[in-house]
């Protein structure tokens, strides 16, 4: 059975939270500068990989390298490429009409507190298996390279799914609805991807105690995605679109299936 080290996960827990703090700190005063709060969007990648490589940093010379080196990487690799995309697909336009409608008639502290304090939270419970992973001792097995075969299954659809949108965008002959590809088969080829990456890495956390213990943090990164905030809120925007009720109805939600006719 793996142990962990109470003192190390006491400073590997203040340490990520810290660094999320941090973060959020920083793009809170972007937003002021900038006139729009949909930079949290970008940084919500970065907030993971600061959280990553503060659990990399506090786990030295306590956990297993070769754990804590996937984590890290598997970690870094997913939410740099989620920022540089989000990035770039919102530079140069205005505040996203979604954080216009939920920040609408809010004071200053209420922005704070939906935008920022609650991602802060959400962050650092998800991130939890990265952290407690990064100190456990056993050595990584099957189910860790499970893990990593799940997480690179997420990249791939989030990958793909994103070039097959931009590829759609830039059609000057393209339907009213995009539903080629991998969005042929869900609706959110990004967010099941997300789920995968986030399932993948918690098993690479879990296959030693006390990880498995943190599985409440992909459940929850799932139950967003599929249920609450992702899937739901940007529905409920793209539903006002010409074709987009029809497609709901032939498309599934979530999980990859195909089209019905």
């Amino acid at each position: 059975m793996s142990e962990i080290d109470g003192s190390a996960l006491a400073h590997t827990l203040i340490g990520a939270a810290a660094a999320i703090a941090v973060t959020l700190l920083v793009t809170y005063a972007i937003a002021r500068r900038i006139g729009r709060h949909n930079v949290i969007d970008v940084a919500w990648g970065l907030l993971f990989c600061c959280a990553a490589v503060a659990a990399f940093a506090g786990s030295a010379g306590h956990g297993h390298d070769l754990r804590r080196w996937l984590l890290l990487v598997m970690t870094v690799a997913w939410g740099l490429r989620l920022a540089v995309h989000i990035g770039l697909r919102s530079r140069g336009h205005g505040e996203d009409p979604r954080y216009a409608k939920l920040l609408e008639g809010r004071g200053e502290l209420g922005i704070v507190l939906i935008v920022y304090v609650l991602q802060c939270g959400i962050a650092f419970f998800v991130a939890l298996p990265v952290m407690v992973g990064s100190l456990t001792t056993g050595a990584v097995g099957v189910l860790g390279y499970v893990g990593v075969l799940l997480w690179l299954v997420g990249l791939a659809f989030e990958g793909i799914g994103d070039r097959q949108l931009a590829a759609y965008k830039a059609d000057p002959d393209r339907g009213p609805v995009m539903d080629r590809g991998l969005w042929g088969w869900t609706r959110h080829p990004n967010y099941f991807g997300d789920a995968c990456v986030w399932v993948g890495l918690f098993l690479v956390a879990a296959e030693h105690w006390p990880g498995v213990l943190t599985i409440l943090s992909p459940a929850l990164m799932v139950y967003l995605l599929a249920f609450g905030s992702g899937k739901r809120v940007l529905e409920r925007h793209m539903a006002e679109r010409p074709g987009y009720r029809a497609y709901m109805e032939r498309t599934s939600g979530f999980f990859p299936l195909p089209p019905r006719r």
